[in-house]
């Protein structure tokens, strides 16, 4: 067995290698913008009204992208709360029990006031053995963090960070202002590109920063549109790169659409419901990331209903909006998004037959990392 002093040597060098990917993005871009604001703008730009319009439109771009950068990677992921950890008799109960209808029991009476509507492909409630806690929906184990992350949709060793619900608007505007970052540079290097590669301007030292900028930021173009296109096509559909490799299950099997509920509305539960707020790193996101509306059936959450019984609910209080946290059944969750004001566990408990968090009948422990 290795000495403590070992193991905590071990963890810091792996801490030091994390932050080598963001170490390198970092000096990209600085010498990225002494490249172009010096040897570009001041440099080789001579007319005066285009050096002032590139730099100011550049700086623009630049302390934007800086920004969600920075919030990208310091941001920390929201872990689940209280109320989905066991207790420590609940602890002791759990290894104490068999594995068999003991534990069936103490994850029912666990998980039975819980917003939990994803299982396991096996169709059991999804426990996280490394945390001691039931997974909420759409949260999973983060084996860099070796935390359970809320809706976590991967570990970006670009960030050395978690993106999950707390962070993926920013990783969305980082991407975002990236790609423009990256285009506003290749469009306004290109013609100097040219002069330079074609010897119409003086061989200078500008020349190797200039034409190196024109390529770097023209590769790193192509490969932004390709990742933000992916994650602009996920927001659209309400998932998580992890949901899209492996749909959700819920008690009727695994459904891909289950999160969807529209673009609009897929698009503001990230980016939340002021448009103010869109482009600005700043949190705006709904919910509380425990608990999401859903609409726990295989159709076009874009199509109107189709039957009777998946009729818009009827409103009451003057059309007031109806809570959605937890996820209520269809006609809700298509209905309305949800109401800020209010929570999963501020909510009144319903109805017998209208029970939210209702356990399923199958209901074993499987370990899911």
């Amino acid at each position: 067995m290795a000495p403590s002093g070992s193991g905590s040597v071990t963890r810091g060098c792996k801490r030091v290698l994390h932050w080598i990917p963001v170490l390198f993005i970092s000096v990209i871009v600085a010498w990225s913008y002494y490249a172009y604001v010096v040897q570009l703008c001041i440099e080789s730009v001579e007319n005066l009204g285009e050096k002032i319009v590139y730099l100011l439109a550049y700086h623009l771009f630049f302390i934007m992208f800086a920004w969600a950068y920075w919030q990208t990677i310091f941001t920390k992921p929201m872990h689940p709360l209280k109320e989905f950890h066991l207790s420590y008799s609940d602890k002791e109960l759990l290894e104490r029990a068999d594995r068999g209808e003991s534990q069936q029991e103490i994850l029912k009476r666990i998980v039975k006031d819980l917003p939990i509507y994803t299982r396991t492909m096996s169709g059991a409630i999804r426990f996280c053995d490394r945390c001691i806690l039931v997974k909420p929906d759409r949260c999973h184990h983060c084996s860099v963090c070796d935390k359970c992350i809320l809706k976590m949709d991967h570990h970006c060793p670009w960030v050395n960070n978690c993106v999950g619900f707390s962070n993926y608007k920013y990783f969305m505007l980082f991407l975002a202002y990236s790609l423009l970052y990256c285009l506003f540079i290749t469009a306004t290097d290109l013609q100097y590109f040219i002069k330079f590669w074609l010897s119409s301007l003086p061989d200078t030292q500008a020349k190797f920063h200039i034409m190196f900028l024109f390529f770097a930021a023209s590769m790193f173009s192509v490969s932004l549109a390709a990742l933000f296109a992916y994650h602009c096509w996920l927001v659209c559909k309400n998932r998580s790169t992890l949901e899209a490799v492996r749909a959700p299950a819920f008690r009727h099997g695994p459904d891909k659409n289950g999160f969807s509920l529209g673009i609009s509305k897929n698009f503001r539960q990230v980016f939340g419901d002021e448009k103010k707020y869109w482009p600005v790193p700043l949190f705006s996101s709904l919910g509380d990331g425990c608990s999401f509306p859903t609409c726990l059936v295989n159709q076009d959450p874009e199509q109107p209903p189709t039957s009777p019984s998946q009729s818009p609910p009827n409103k009451s209080g003057g059309g007031e909006a109806q809570q959605q946290f937890p996820a209520k059944p269809l006609r809700e969750s298509q209905s309305h998004l949800i109401n800020s004001g209010e929570s999963w566990r501020e909510s009144k408990a319903p109805a017998d037959g209208e029970r939210t968090g209702t356990p399923n009948p199958a209901m074993t422990i499987e370990n899911e990392l």
